[in-house]
């Protein structure tokens, strides 16, 4: 059964038709990739799934739950994390602490949500750098950390937008064994969006273009 169901969605800006019509299915532990060149509405569609836009036409379900038109909030609480392609951390803030936030929309109190926030950190070898300002981090500890704070809501569906954008092809395997580790270990699936075609060969069941 297909955990994520898009149907016919649309999305205009200004008479700009950046999506039209798009389908497609995500099943369950799958990880899927999907390509296409800059202007193609990939993010727009992220966009549409997250609850910042709501479609103009068609519909979008989650689990058998229809989610289009729900807040950001909301459809986080459903259950769907999602990475930004701008990786904008809380720069005043240290890695843990940025952790914390995001772990604090499943825990109930701020101890609960440390341990998770350690333990996510430890997984994406970011935990001797917990202590560090957000701000002082290279590009790929970054690009980690946004991936680190989508897990922290507890996501069963997670939508990583260009996680591996700008990284060496050393950096980019770091993170494709990451993801395929939590795919295999948890049977958390995954949607991406990605250019780079080294890491959705390695990654992705699947491909839409």
């Amino acid at each position: 059964m297909a955990l994520l169901e898009v149907r016919s969605v649309a999305k205009s800006f200004r008479g700009l038709r950046a999506v039209a019509g798009a389908s497609f299915d995500v099943e369950a532990g799958a990880i899927v990739a999907l390509i296409g060149p800059n202007g193609a509405g990939k993010t727009t569609i992220f966009n549409m799934v997250a609850g910042v836009y709501a479609p103009e036409s068609g519909e979008i379900r989650f689990d058998g739950a229809r989610i289009d038109g729900l807040r950001a909030d909301q459809v986080c609480a459903a259950g769907i994390g999602r990475t930004f392609q701008l990786v904008k951390p809380f720069a005043g803030l240290t890695v843990l602490d940025n952790v914390i936030v995001g772990a604090l929309k499943r825990e109930k109190g701020v101890p609960q949500a440390r341990r998770l926030a350690l333990g996510i950190l430890e997984k994406l070898n970011l935990g001797a750098k917990k202590d560090l300002p957000a701000s002082a981090l290279t590009l790929p500890d970054r690009k980690r950390l946004e991936v680190a704070r989508a897990l922290a809501t507890g996501p069963r569906l997670l939508l990583l937008d260009e996680v591996m954008a700008g990284l060496r092809p050393t950096e980019t395997d770091r993170i494709v064994a990451i993801l395929k580790e939590l795919n295999s270990e948890t049977g958390l699936t995954i949607l991406l969006i990605e250019h780079v075609m080294r890491a959705v060969m390695a990654l992705a069941s699947r491909i839409l273009v």
